[in-house]
């Protein structure tokens, strides 16, 4: 009677066994196929959310960093880059300090590459809708009510240097004169600039 009892017991403990040993490797399954589709998902979603991104959202974390600028062409001094520090930037134009502390506008449409970023990005849409409107020609305007001279690289290298007299929809107006001298009307010459044309702008 104890062994029959015995048997029965090791019959039913090995049974319980195997259940449990069943439950683990199903719980397991589940939790496998669970982390896989969570992974997936998150990857679907910041595929997604990547989609949504502009370069002005990578390049708004690197305000303060110090990173290099390949413009179009052969800029002229710039030889085509451009290091220093990013100071400020709007939706079509970036700001930089460059290593002989000048400060260069730069139109975004005139980077062929920023060397330098991390992995940060800002969140699609941050610069709210005042920002997003301080377009290009705002800050050519700001440059225009200064008066101060500069000195612009076109396109295809060559330089115009001069006083920003007014900013139109798509074009400048630049009253000619040579780099460090004032603006006086009568020894000008005048000079109307498309904003395509600008790969970048000095300050003087």
């Amino acid at each position: 009677m104890d062994r029959l009892v015995r048997n029965v017991r090791t019959v039913e403990e090995g049974a319980r066994l195997r259940w449990e040993a069943l439950f683990a490797d199903l719980e397991a399954q589940w939790e496998a196929a669970e982390s896989a589709e969570l992974a997936a998902e998150v990857e679907d979603r910041s595929r997604r959310e990547i989609g949504y991104l502009r370069l002005v959202d990578r390049l708004r974390p690197a305000v303060g960093h110090r990173l290099r600028f390949d413009v179009v062409g052969q800029a002229g001094p710039e030889r085509g880059a451009i290091t220093g520090r990013l100071l400020a930037l709007g939706p079509d134009w970036l700001l930089v300090e460059d290593v002989g502390g000048g400060e260069v506008l730069v139109p975004s449409r005139s980077l062929l590459a920023v060397r330098g970023l991390r992995g940060e990005a800002a969140h699609p849409g941050h610069e709210g809708r005042v920002g997003a409107r301080l377009d290009l020609r705002h800050v050519l305007r700001g440059v225009a009510r200064d008066r101060s001279g500069c000195l612009v690289v076109l396109s295809d290298g060559r330089t115009v240097s001069g006083t920003i007299d007014r900013v139109g929809t798509d074009f400048v107006d630049l009253a000619e004169h040579a780099p460090g001298e004032f603006r006086r009307p009568r020894a000008v010459e005048g000079c109307t600039v498309p904003l395509t044309a600008i790969v970048l702008l000095r300050r003087a």
